[in-house]
């Protein structure tokens, strides 16, 4: 199975995937800590996440596919949404609750 493939794995087998650096429990990097957060205060608990550090060739790959330059990467329902910021800009709102609360009501 090529990295593509695999990205695409995890994008259609779970809803809400956050490809981030560390894990949910242990972040990496600020931005990846604010957009779990984010998440599990908007209702997506346990949060699916892929660590880029402990797979160099998604982080290499990642980019690529999704379009978007940097990490975290949020995707429902097999669609980017966007990184920390984004992700933030949705929580401040609120939609991003309304999100997470539609999908895992599918």
């Amino acid at each position: 199975m090529s990295v593509i493939e695999r990205i695409q794995s995890e994008v259609d087998n779970h809803p809400i995937v956050l490809f981030m650096k560390g894990t949910a429990q242990f972040p990496m990097c600020g931005f990846s800590s604010r957009a779990v957060q984010a998440l599990k205060s908007a209702g997506a608990d346990p949060v699916h996440t892929v660590n880029v550090l402990e797979d160099p060739e998604v982080r290499a790959n990642l980019p690529r596919y999704s379009n978007w330059p940097t990490f975290p990467q949020l995707f429902i329902n097999g669609e980017l949404i966007g990184g920390c910021d984004i992700t933030m800009e949705l929580f401040d709102s609120g939609e991003l609750a309304r999100i997470v609360s539609e999908t895992q009501a599918q």
